[in-house]
């Protein structure tokens, strides 16, 4: 039988960034499906602050190249690529000049949230996809992590549902107790826009601030799993009246093996 294939797109990655819930999560987690039988590709952006040399990240030349297009502007879509030895498994990255050469993650040195993170979140899901079907592997999962993936689920299922690449995939959104404050501007929904999209799929994101985005991923979602062991109550609430597969909280020793099943159960 073939091996069930799982993609992973996270928003952090340890040793890549500093150690939180969610970066031991995307760098354990695979390792841990893999080890389990399934096979695997990981992705995350390629912040700033992530040392290219020390962390020997190589560009994939056959990969980059290509260009996304976003607010009527060209973004050349760069892929890098580095292993974790000890896992055996290679992590892609999602990069790009004008989106990610910048010290920091998400907010300047005073904190601010930067103005551009709509953007970089159309420009990290969309990389993320148009690189898995360059790759030519088509997964059975797709396991997104943190609100900056959270319009993978969207595309999958609006944009690309008849992509032979992604037609038989299942997402799995993962919500972790990691809200950003601001609210972003209302022509959001006509950058994220692609064929396939109408703006009746994106009602949901009026205003487009932290919960109605995490609301549009577990909506476009078949799967949710609760990441952090509180989240936010508007949040829970709704994915409890999503009916959707749920996966509770998991403590840190047995969490790998729950995901797993629930998985199994998502693609039976």
């Amino acid at each position: 039988m073939e091996k069930a294939k799982v993609l992973f797109v996270s928003q952090e990655i340890t040793p890549y960034l500093p150690e939180s819930e969610m970066s031991k999560i995307g760098r354990h987690l695979p390792q841990g499906i893999q080890e389990s039988g399934k096979e695997i590709r990981t992705f995350m952006p390629r912040f700033g602050s992530i040392n290219e040399r020390r962390n020997q990240l190589h560009e994939v030349i056959r990969l980059s190249g290509m260009n996304l297009i976003i607010n009527d502007t060209d973004n050349p879509l760069i892929i890098k690529v580095a292993s974790i030895q000890a896992a055996r498994m290679q992590v892609y990255f999602i990069d790009n000049e004008d989106y990610f050469h910048r010290k920091f993650t998400f907010t300047d040195a005073d904190g601010k949230e930067f103005d551009d993170n709509d953007e970089r979140s159309i420009f990290f899901a969309r990389g993320v996809l148009e690189t898995t079907k360059k790759l030519r592997w088509a997964p059975d999962i797709v396991h997104c992590h943190g609100w900056f993936t959270s319009l993978a689920p969207l595309y999958l299922k609006k944009a690309m549902n008849e992509d032979p690449h992604f037609i038989n995939s299942k997402v799995i959104y993962s919500v972790y107790d990691n809200e950003f404050d601001e609210t972003w501007a209302e022509n959001y929904k006509e950058k994220l826009k692609l064929d396939g999209i109408t703006d009746s799929d994106l009602e949901q994101l009026s205003p487009p601030n932290y919960i109605n985005l995490t609301k549009l991923a577990i909506s476009m979602s078949d799967g949710i799993i609760q990441g952090s062991e509180k989240i936010n109550p508007d949040i829970e609430k709704f994915i409890k009246d999503s009916k959707k597969p749920f996966l509770g909280y998991q403590q840190e020793e047995s969490y790998i093996a729950a995901y797993n099943d629930f998985y199994d159960k998502m693609i039976d």
